[in-house]
């Protein structure tokens, strides 16, 4: 039984939850990404309750990096609405040959990727404060990955010019979006859906990976 849980932790700090086995530390952060739902009572971050869904504001990292297998052959990695710097961040910490490049609107959060990258001395990890449609390389990414981003369409639609040839974007998302999935643009595909193990968590995951059938 969790009850009268209150932790206040300043902007840009890290904390950690310590204790037993059993104690509800999972449960905790759980509840935190409106994973769970409380039995009694409410939860609020800033005086407000939480959305009944994760945003972009709300991270985890877990021991294991459940997408990490899926992006062997990438090269180069667009993180795109990465918030906290998540997926970003753990990825490039797991793969010191894998170039990441965190796409964030907000200025906050960017600094916020940018003090982490000087703090873990993540040579391979860069920030970008920008809209992702506004952003123009000259060469492409061979990966474009989401989480908690936007649906489908308008993930495909707002960072597909980004996208270099034979490039994937790979969509990380709850329950299996069908309805998503059939409102997808013309000229892009689900080549494949995997279905995510996620320690200590019982929801739907599934990476969607979407790629160019010929004509986009």
């Amino acid at each position: 039984v969790l009850e009268r849980i209150s932790i206040d932790v300043p902007e840009g700090a890290f904390c950690t939850l310590v204790g037993a086995s059993g104690c509800g530390k999972s449960t905790f952060l759980r509840l935190l990404l409106s994973q769970e739902r409380p039995s009694g009572g409410v939860i609020e971050m800033d005086g407000a309750p939480l959305p009944e869904e994760p945003t972009p504001d709300r991270g985890i990292v877990f021991q294991k990096y459940s997408v990490l297998p899926h992006l062997s052959g990438v090269k180069h990695l667009a993180d795109i609405g990465s918030g906290g710097g998540l997926p970003g961040i753990p990825l490039a910490i797991a793969r010191a040959d894998l170039a990441v490049t965190s796409i964030e609107t907000v200025n906050k959060k960017a600094s916020f990727q940018q003090q982490a990258r000087i703090e873990l001395q993540l040579k391979n990890f860069e920030p970008l404060c920008a809209r992702v449609e506004e952003v123009r390389r000259e060469t492409g990414f061979d990966g474009i990955i989401s989480r908690a981003f936007a649906e489908l369409a308008d993930f495909v639609r707002l960072s597909a010019h980004l996208l270099a040839p034979g490039g994937r974007l790979y969509a990380m998302k709850g329950v299996y979006p069908h309805e998503e999935i059939a409102r997808l643009p013309a000229g892009f595909a689900v080549v494949e859906a995997v279905q995510l193990a996620v320690p200590d968590v019982d929801a739907h995951r599934h990476l969607i990976i979407i790629e160019r059938n010929g004509n986009a």
